[in-house]
């Protein structure tokens, strides 16, 4: 059975919707999230441009802009909540994985 869309994120979704708490362009976007991720996770042109109209037909994000093939953009309540649900599901995992193997795994 197909996993419903947005169920939950991948890394690239996450950080594309983090990063569009405050308004930007895509460009800003694939600047970012490597920034932000210390490199360890980037998003490629491609994708990011997915990711965007998928958002924006799921009404998560919203045009602000648009100056000839620049576009920017900014998260929706509906995308805020949607990063705060992922949030929430990541802290149950890191919540479950300490108390398997206690304190002294953490990092």
């Amino acid at each position: 059975m197909a996993r419903a869309k947005f169920q939950t994120l991948t890394e690239q979704m996450f950080y594309t919707l983090l990063c569009l708490k405050n308004e930007c362009y895509g460009m800003d976007i694939l600047d970012r999230v490597p920034a932000m991720t210390n490199q360890r996770v980037n998003i490629g042109s491609g994708t990011l441009y997915t990711l965007l109209e998928q958002f924006l037909e799921a009404g998560m994000i919203r045009e602000t802009k648009v100056e000839g093939r620049r576009r920017s953009y900014i998260l929706t309540d509906k995308g805020r909540e949607m990063l705060q649900r992922e949030y929430f599901r990541l802290a149950e995992q890191l919540k479950d994985y300490c108390s398997i193997f206690g304190k002294e795994e953490r990092l």
